[in-house]
């Protein structure tokens, strides 16, 4: 199933400056590993090195944030999309 991954500026050009990316997934983590298939520099961001997602990293199907519903695991039908929200520290 094709969804549309939104990539933040910040992680765009670990993915050839594309600004959204169309895979196939019928989770939302498959649609991740399909991302970092296509572009490997991605995964390092996304993941740790035991494959989980990293904790600052926030995805949304659709308007709603995967942790709240079956996070990884979380179906995904044509026409969703996902956005990488990564999480944004600092300041005085």
């Amino acid at each position: 199933m094709a969804v549309t991954i939104h990539i933040p500026t910040a992680l765009r050009s670990y993915a050839d400056n594309h600004a959204s990316v169309d895979v196939d997934g019928a989770t939302t983590g498959e649609a991740l590993d399909a991302l970092t298939t296509q572009f490997p520099a991605l995964s390092k961001h996304l993941r740790t090195a035991e494959g989980k997602l990293r904790s600052f990293v926030n995805v949304y199907l659709n308007d709603e944030d995967i942790r709240y519903l079956d996070q990884e695991a979380t179906a995904i039908k044509p026409g969703d999309e996902l956005s990488i929200v990564p999480s944004i520290a600092g300041g005085n």
